[in-house]
């Protein structure tokens, strides 16, 4: 960066106020809260009281910042705010996908070997409940080598009603080639649906997600858009709507006559919302979202965590204890790396907390997980690694 730029990004720090006392590496974990966020947060607690919490003003004025926060999370999708439903998280998202496929005994359920343990233990219950097959295929295994496409289309059956996978691994960092894995799923067996789980990948990298050809794509926003927790989203491909039911059922997902009595779904991706959410996370979220692009588009924060990445592996990399999961810079913000001769990572991490050193400890495969942000700054890296270094001694 020139002066300027680095000027530029620590005036822009400023906001973050959980950046100023500790080197924070786990915004994969949760991203810190901006004051913007916290502000608009507090004062739609306020107008929410001001107008009376359950009146025809107070109900127009929230309708009105959840559709808000609905067009800003499309704009940075690059799709229609009506293939946006908006949930707590990306289990919650998952579940809606998970849980609204009209499932039949012997049907086969597909995930990669490096899915979260959310989403598996569904696929479990899934399977205990509806006698449907689950198996997996061995993703981590190329992680510097091999083909994701290929090993995925292997163990796809002619019986598989839906895909699971990340479009960045949550443990190792790996981007998957989405586009092309969605392209060979559906040459392959067509009536296959492919659902994404997205909470490492929404707020990193540059996404259109109609580009992608995926039919659902479950994201949070406290994660990389720095966003409050309890609040995130599913994308549903508008192709895919029919074929997905509504499985939680409320007051937003619902059309009503006259009397009150329900008539059908919303037209759109609302009709899996619910009921009552903490409505004014959702001012909160919309801020979040408008203050990283006062810094720069997506494509733009992209390659400066490129940039930080490529410096921290590098960096990790020159030490002789420590192996780099992947043997070259991870293409994410996530950089996962083990130490020699410690079979348990944990009081590593427990020791560069104590030092307000902030990293994550990743149990498969056994690791410790730093996420760089383009908020973070080359300096903090440096730092990083010299505690690593001191740690190790």
């Amino acid at each position: 960066m020139t002066p300027d730029q680095r000027h530029s990004l620590e005036v822009h720090r400023q906001q973050f106020p959980a950046l100023a006392n500790k080197l924070y590496f786990n915004y994969g974990g949760q991203g810190p809260l901006p004051k913007p966020a916290l502000t608009a947060i507090q004062a739609a607690y306020t107008q929410m009281q001001d107008l009376g919490p359950f009146t025809g003003g107070a109900l127009a004025w929230m309708t009105e910042k959840v559709e808000e926060t609905r067009g800003a999370i499309a704009t940075e999708l690059n799709v229609s705010p009506s293939t946006i439903t908006l949930t707590e998280s990306v289990s919650s998202g998952c579940n809606i996908a998970l849980w609204g496929i009209t499932w039949q005994a012997g049907d086969h359920l597909l995930l990669s070997d490096c899915e979260h343990p959310s989403v598996i233990a569904t696929a479990q219950q899934l399977q205990h409940r509806f006698g449907i097959g689950v198996s997996t295929f061995p993703l981590m295994a190329t992680l510097n080598g091999g083909d994701p496409t290929a090993v995925m289309v292997e163990q796809l059956r002619p019986n598989t009603r839906l895909v699971v996978i990340s479009h960045i691994l949550w443990n190792t960092g790996q981007v998957l080639p989405l586009a092309t894995m969605a392209q060979a799923c559906r040459q392959a067996v067509p009536t296959a649906a492919i659902l994404v789980d997205a909470a490492q990948s929404v707020g990193v990298l540059s996404l259109s997600l109609d580009d992608l050809d995926v039919d659902f794509y479950a994201f949070t926003g406290h994660k990389w858009w720095c966003g409050p927790d309890g609040l995130g989203g599913l994308y549903v491909r508008s192709a895919s709507l029919e074929s997905l039911e509504p499985t939680y059922i409320g007051w937003r997902g619902i059309e009503m006559d006259a009397q009150g009595k329900p008539t059908g779904w919303k037209p759109d991706s609302r009709r899996y919302e619910v009921a009552t959410s903490a409505f004014p996370l959702f001012p909160g979220l919309t801020a979040a979202i408008h203050l990283l692009r006062e810094w720069g588009t997506p494509t733009e924060r992209y390659h400066r965590i490129l940039h930080l990445s490529q410096m921290l592996w590098e960096s990790l990399s020159t030490i002789p204890k420590i192996h780099c999961l992947r043997t070259s810079a991870p293409k994410s913000g996530l950089v996962a790396f083990q130490i020699e001769g410690i079979s348990n990572h944990r009081s590593f991490v427990q020791q560069l907390e104590s030092q307000s050193v902030m990293v994550r400890l990743i149990a498969d495969p056994n690791c410790v997980r730093a996420c760089v942000h383009y908020l973070t700054l080359e300096s903090e890296v440096e730092q990083l690694v010299q505690a690593i270094e001191q740690a190790l001694i």
